[in-house]
């Protein structure tokens, strides 16, 4: 029996949201050996954004002791679509202005020394909820509901990704047909993030003259007792749950999670999701699914993004790379 040496190195690891960052430094299991949760603004741009996560990286190695010539990879989980093969956000986004192009990967690896990833958020929460909580169930399909909507899927112990980065977008599905659906951020009208997203959410209830500048905003409200926020909690459930009974009927998981903020009013908003889901489904595609809150919560992504980390790190193409480098004859 083998079983790996967790202290024979680290990898980086950073989940950016909207409004806050998770980063962490974790030994080769993924357990973390520091990991920190700070107020930050991805819109602010690639570089001042880059130079923060790099400075905090560098002082949590340098407050867990651990020398640099032992970090192995990094892997950072973002709320917009990238092309993993570049590790570039392809296309514009709301959330992430001006880091359409930015060569995001390459610049992380040159600052390190190692090799790096980036995917989204919703991949990342995907991947670790998989192999943190549910290696043996599969597949599984992961939906974060946050300032936006997004979902990835993980079979077999992979990722399944598309062909040009925009797997997982069900927050774009369209769910009403006239064209005086709600505005969504991408500019077209209906979809369903413009109306089940914690960011229509609480741009619903700032018209209502609440002060509700974020998705996490309308959350607390609700938890307050606030009628009116628990009505759009549960209606956004409701919506999610017609999308995801297609979704369900098409690849048939074994476990549906659901993350993000509005996930934190379970009752409402994960009770809404089941009852639609199982409402539109038929039994066949339902019978052995298991819908979840995720077990993993607000760190599912910065754990994803530690996973991802490792398994470029230990990939047979890497090992074989630095075995062959080693191998050398000096002189």
């Amino acid at each position: 029996m083998l079983c790996l040496d967790g202290a024979g190195g680290v990898v980086l690891a950073a989940d950016l949201g909207a409004a806050h960052a998770t980063v962490a430094v974790c030994d080769l299991t993924g357990h973390p050996l520091a990991e920190r949760v700070h107020a930050l603004r991805i819109a602010d741009g690639p570089e001042p954004v880059l130079q923060w996560v790099e400075q905090r990286w560098r002082d949590m190695l340098q407050d867990a002791g651990v020398s640099p010539d032992r970090l192995l990879g990094l892997g950072v989980s973002v709320p917009g679509p990238v092309d993993v093969a570049t590790g570039r956000i392809v296309h514009h986004s709301s959330v992430m202005p001006g880091w359409q192009d930015y060569p995001f990967r390459d610049h992380l690896e040159r600052q390190f020394g190692v090799v790096g990833v980036v995917d989204n958020d919703a991949n990342a929460m995907a991947f670790g909820e998989y192999h943190t909580e549910w290696p043996a169930s599969s597949p599984l399909l992961f939906v974060k509901v946050a300032t936006g909507i997004g979902a990835g899927m993980v079979a077999d112990g992979h990722l399944l990704r598309g062909a040009d980065g925009a797997e997982g977008d069900i927050g774009h599905v369209r769910i009403t047909s006239a064209d005086d659906g709600p505005l969504c951020a991408c500019g077209a009208r209906g979809c369903l993030a413009a109306s089940a997203s914690g960011r229509a959410l609480a741009r619903v209830l700032r018209e209502q003259g609440e002060d509700v500048p974020d998705s996490r905003a309308v959350v607390d409200l609700a938890l307050t007792g606030h009628a009116e926020a628990t009505r759009l909690i549960r209606e956004a459930g409701l919506m999610i749950g017609d999308v995801l009974a297609t979704a369900v009927s098409l690849l048939n998981p074994g476990v549906l999670a659901l993350g993000g903020d509005l996930v934190l009013v379970q009752d409402h908003f994960v009770g809404a999701v089941r009852e639609r889901l199982y409402q539109r489904t038929q039994p066949q595609a339902a019978r052995g699914l298991r819908l979840v809150a995720s077990r993993l919560g607000d760190r599912a992504a910065v754990v994803g993004a530690a996973r991802l980390a490792l398994e470029q790190v230990l990939s047979p193409e890497t090992v074989d790379r630095a075995l062959a480098t080693r191998q050398q004859p000096v002189g």
